[in-house]
């Protein structure tokens, strides 16, 4: 090469490399504090855990505030957070390990396995796989079943559970949408305890707890629920923060089960960037690289806008969002439980992991933090994701707060109102729905009292709102989803059923209310 083409070569070199050094504003680790801590407070979040995993090493990782407003003890990398549904991703890689072994395929009936599985259709019951397990294209409707394993203190067994589904009538075609779950994960999990013959939380425990060195990850609620750095779930309730219960029940694990610390999660996602390896010289796998890129393939899609970064597809793979940000592919996942949230996010191009765990419920919380960081590596500036994401939230509520004003004043006029009222005990009985169970409608103290059979933390007044329309008001009112009842009348006047819809549009989608109906069994 002739020495103009030398120095040519050279200054190309240089450019380039300085405008990577431009472009790339990736924060610093003060910065990233300075960022949580704003984060935290802008959405009255008790306590957070940050890390940043890039290039094969731990670039950030801090923990900020307190595990519970009932202890103000501070929040450590050990504590333990509850990852919810970034669980479904354990989920799958415990599918891909047992494909691995040929022990089954993702396209195995699922009937093969659980022969007594059975959903509404015939035919769709015959073709459903293991990958319709868990890529939420079942024809379900959104959340469809959710109370039969929320909250937490249900008593529907994992048997009672299966036959259910039956019940739930589909809202689409087969395949044909989006439609997110979580009973089929609860299903898939049921998949991995059969082929394995472990139950899945042992299955878990042996096959990436323990070769990973996840020594602060559980999976057992009274095990969980004994540990003395654990956090609580917080939700804001009249706009102060009440203490959540537990979100799912113990068959609920393989949907949104762990409970993990920090530490432990970098673990996790950095052997997701490493597409499964492991160990100080990456010699160990816990699943092949087929099954990394098929979990890691689009499978149903997802219908988004551009979003902030010219996203040009969104699709659910098997356990984790997918998408283009910006020009590189993301995988990603969120998980929610009451008080909780959780966010994952990887862009394996830039070796690039993202870990936001938090004890508040506030989603913008994580968005506004892993945007942020994301904007660095990017080079985007003179965006404030704070900023952006808080007024979502604070419209949001506005529109919740109009909602709920609405209703306390509607209540008002009927309560002054000289109108005929409808006589309560036309409403009194047991009622019973095919897969939620029954619930008895009585008096206690001169109040309505809504009970539900299983879904035990359901259970609070009623007062007459509209029509032949109640509003019931759940008696923890950290649950956040109070509901119109509203009765079909027989022509004598008196109830023979009901149907259910949230009053706030903010309300959890697992309040699955939109597929209840009940039917008097008792006058």
């Amino acid at each position: 090469m002739n020495p103009i083409a030398i120095r040519t070569s050279v200054l190309f070199i240089f450019l380039l490399s300085f405008n990577l050094s431009v472009t790339s504003q990736e924060l610093s680790s003060s910065q990233i504090d300075s960022l949580v801590n704003k984060t935290m407070k802008t959405f009255n979040v008790p306590g957070m855990a940050v890390a940043v995993l890039k290039d094969g090493k731990i670039y950030h990782k801090n923990t900020y505030g307190v595990r519970s407003l009932k202890t103000n003890e501070k929040v450590s990398e050990n504590t333990l957070f509850g990852v919810a549904s970034n669980t479904k991703a354990f989920t799958t890689a415990a599918l891909a390990q047992l494909i691995d072994q040929g022990k089954l395929e993702w396209d195995t009936k699922v009937t093969d396995i659980i022969p007594e599985f059975k959903l509404h259709d015939s035919y769709v019951t015959a073709e459903f796989t293991v990958r319709d397990l868990v890529t939420h294209r079942s024809g379900l409707g959104l959340g469809a079943g959710d109370l039969m394993v929320f909250p937490a203190k249900n008593t529907t067994t994992m048997d009672e559970m299966i036959h259910n589904l039956r019940y739930l009538k589909p809202v689409s075609s087969f395949r044909s949408k989006y439609d997110y779950d979580n009973l089929l994960y609860i299903v898939a999990g049921e998949i991995v305890a059969r082929v394995s013959k472990k139950d899945f939380d042992t299955y878990i425990e042996d096959n990436f707890f323990k070769p990973l060195g996840m020594n602060r990850s559980l999976l057992s609620i009274p095990e969980i629920d004994a540990d003395n750095n654990r956090i609580d779930g917080h939700a804001p309730v009249d706009g102060k923060l009440e203490i959540t219960g537990y979100t799912f029940t113990q068959i609920a694990t393989p949907a949104a089960g762990i409970y993990a610390s920090i530490n432990d999660m970098s673990k996790w996602v950095q052997a997701q960037i490493n597409e499964g390896k492991y160990g100080q010289k990456l010699q160990d796998s816990l699943f092949s690289k087929k099954m990394h890129r098929e979990m890691w393939t689009p499978q149903t899609l997802v219908r988004r806008g551009r979003g902030h970064y010219n996203t040009h597809f969104s699709a659910y793979g098997l356990g984790w969002f997918l998408s283009d940000v910006n020009g590189y592919f993301q995988a990603t996942h969120t998980g929610g439980l009451l008080g909780i949230v959780s966010q994952v996010t990887i862009i394996p191009e830039l070796e690039l992991g993202i870990i936001v765990l938090t004890n508040q419920q506030s989603g913008a919380a994580f968005s506004a933090i892993t945007n942020s960081i994301k904007d660095g590596y990017f080079g985007i500036k003179g965006e404030d994701r704070i900023k952006d994401y808080n007024e979502r939230r604070l419209k949001g509520e506005r529109a919740e707060d109009s909602i709920n004003a609405q209703v306390v004043s509607d209540l008002k006029i009927q309560l002054k109102s000289n109108a005929p009222k409808p006589n309560p005990s036309n409403i009194l009985g047991t009622y019973k729905d095919p897969w939620f169970g029954k619930v008895e409608i009585g008096k206690q103290n001169g109040k309505i009292r809504f009970k539900a059979e299983k879904a035990i933390d359901l259970v609070g007044s009623m007062t007459f709102y509209k029509g032949t329309t109640y509003i019931v008001r759940w008696d923890d009112t950290s649950l956040k989803a109070d509901a119109f009842v509203n009765f079909n009348l027989d022509t004598e006047g008196k109830a023979n059923g009901f149907k259910m819809s949230p009053i706030s549009p903010l309300t959890d989608f697992s309040y699955n209310y939109q597929d209840l109906d009940f039917h008097r069994i008792k006058k």
